[in-house]
């Protein structure tokens, strides 16, 4: 049992680990990573796919989760122009997201 305390206390007060935790457990983040690992790291793009299956991503939620996933070097962002952005996965992302794919597959 101690074995199992200690891995959740090293989750919950390692900085890192906790930050990406803590981005996790907001709304759509997991789904933003998705998109990411689909290469869907435009706005337009990641809309189209939401709307092909019938799911909502706000404009906001969008940008705050991609803003705060590029702050945790998960992906990072390409200037299009001054007001557009596009996203692409980094490798700490791609093992992150293909981990939760994994993980929620086997549920």
């Amino acid at each position: 049992m101690a074995a199992l305390e200690e891995q959740v206390t090293k989750i919950l007060t390692t900085e890192e680990i906790a930050n990406i935790k803590r981005m996790i457990e907001k709304d759509h983040a997991i789904d933003c990573l998705f998109l990411l690992i689909l290469g869907k790291g435009k706005w337009k793009q990641a809309k189209e796919y939401m709307n092909e299956h019938g799911l909502t991503l706000s404009d906001g939620t969008y940008r705050s989760r991609m803003i705060e996933i590029t702050q945790l070097d998960l992906a990072k962002a390409i200037p299009i122009d001054p007001l557009k952005k596009r996203y692409e996965i980094t490798p700490k992302g791609q093992k992150i997201a293909t981990k939760l794919l994994a993980l929620l597959q086997d549920v």
